[in-house]
């Protein structure tokens, strides 16, 4: 999508025929066709400042916007004869302009260039990308608040390493990835803020010597302002880097989950059951059944991170201004903002249809010595027993639990005494895991009553 290039529009320059191999590459309508929506509104705002700085005149702009509508129409119906021989969706749109209302549509292209057409076109895509992410990823958060409301103080194991190490409760692990999607739709709302200046009126790369008026169209298209460089307003494509970027780190939370959806559904933890629109059966051994649509979007958000890299790697060696290696922007785009809206709408389903298993959070919360923790610290409290000496006491009493085949609570005064001889009775009120989770009350921590309070915080932010 530049100035130069073989097209029959372009009259005399190419007498040559395009070769099809060429008109293979060339041609990008099969995928920018998907931004018919955006140029139309584009070439409205254009031809309509045309009108009022008066390099058009107001029945020519009236002809052109007429007729843009009915491009449109034609477009939402089905009914727009996109042809391979116009390359992409500005060059398709001119020419049945063209043919609609004839001579006027000419004027449409006047103090403009496809280069800052294009740069317009996917600008206003990928803001609209940044707010399609932002809704998916707030109705995510409401599903994962709904599941930190109805288990705030069901206890579950914490992990490192996949290893046992505190208990915690349920609804604090839904509430981590609140945290995490909060982020997620913070670093969309600002590559949407950084990304709203409008670089029409670039032209091809150096501005035009028609007196048009940039602020107008900025202002007609929802820009906060024009861009400031037309060298740059025609080459950056770091909006969209903006995007995958964070598109990028919204996928690897999503594949996270998915990840922890995948073991937790398993025989082995039994810590949730999936529903059976989010689960398929096995062909051959029927009582299986498998978290399919989780290992799916565990593999498809891959795509979302190649996406950047590629538009990365496309990008890195491009000298200023355009050069066509830019029309490979898209098509990755395109893909990567299909598969975060689809993995943010399976996950959301996923997580409002789970049923957790309290009965085998709770198990799984009281094995592993997983209030070991909970016995150092008292150990520092009570004894007064610097930190690396009640570690060491701790470690020996696990020994003598795992030896005796039994979890720390069910060891006997006796025998704690005989590791230590300053250990009480009081020692039992902090190893159960209730007693545990209810203690973390550190701005942060999983005590219930903490993790209410930040319950109702994000139901307040987000309404």
């Amino acid at each position: 999508m530049n100035e130069g290039g073989a097209n029959t529009m372009w009259g005399g320059r190419f007498a040559g025929g395009v070769d099809a191999i060429m008109e293979a590459i060339n041609a990008s309508i099969g995928f920018d066709r998907r931004l018919a929506a955006q140029d139309i509104a584009g070439s409205r705002a254009h031809a309509s400042m045309l009108a009022a700085t008066g390099i058009i005149t107001q029945a020519d702009a009236q002809a052109i916007d007429d007729g843009l509508s009915r491009v449109a129409a034609e477009i939402e119906a089905g009914d727009f004869p996109f042809r391979t021989e116009f390359e992409d969706i500005h060059m398709n749109i001119e020419a049945r302009l063209r043919e609609l209302i004839g001579e006027p549509a000419g004027r449409l292209h006047t103090a403009r260039s496809r280069n800052d057409q294009v740069a317009v076109d996917f600008r206003l895509f990928v803001r609209d990308q940044c707010d399609a992410a932002i809704l998916g990823i707030e109705a995510l958060m409401r599903a994962f608040l709904a599941q930190a409301e109805a288990g705030a103080d069901w206890v579950m194991p914490g992990f490192t390493h996949l290893q046992t190490a505190q208990p915690v409760t349920w609804g604090h692990h839904m509430l981590a990835y609140v945290e995490m999607l909060a982020r997620d739709r913070s670093r969309f709302a600002d590559a949407r803020a950084r990304m709203n200046e409008c670089p029409l009126g670039a032209a091809a790369l150096a501005g035009t010597s028609f007196p048009i008026d940039r602020d107008a169209t900025a202002r007609a298209l929802g820009f906060d302002r024009p861009t400031g460089n037309s060298l740059d307003s025609v080459s950056d494509r770091d909006f969209a880097l903006d995007f995958l970027s964070g598109a990028s780190i919204c996928a690897m939370h999503l594949s996270r989950f998915a990840e922890e959806l995948v073991i937790w559904s398993s025989a082995q933890f039994r810590f949730v059951t999936l529903s059976d629109a989010f689960s398929t059966g096995s062909s051959i051994m029927p009582q299986k059944k498998n978290p399919d649509a989780a290992e799916l979007l565990r593999a498809k958000l891959g795509r979302v991170m190649g996406a950047q890299v590629a538009l990365l790697v496309v990008m890195k060696g491009l000298p200023l201004t355009y050069s066509k290696d830019m029309q490979e922007d898209k098509e990755q785009l395109f893909d990567a903002a299909d598969t975060l809206m689809l993995g943010l709408a399976a996950m959301e389903g996923m997580v409002r249809d789970m049923n957790a298993n309290r009965a085998a959070l709770a198990s799984a919360a009281a094995s592993g010595f997983s209030t070991a923790t909970d016995l150092a610290d008292w150990l520092v409290r009570a004894l007064n027993l610097p930190f690396r000496d009640a570690h060491h006491v701790t470690g020996s009493l696990v020994r003598m639990a795992e030896e005796a085949g039994c979890d720390l609570p069910d060891l006997t005064l006796a025998q704690m005494q005989s590791v230590h001889p300053g250990i009480t009775a009081e020692v039992f009120e902090v190893l159960g895991v209730e007693n545990s989770v209810r203690s973390r009350m550190s701005y942060g921590g999983t005590a219930p009553e903490r993790v209410r309070a930040e319950l109702a915080r994000w139901q307040e932010v987000l309404g």
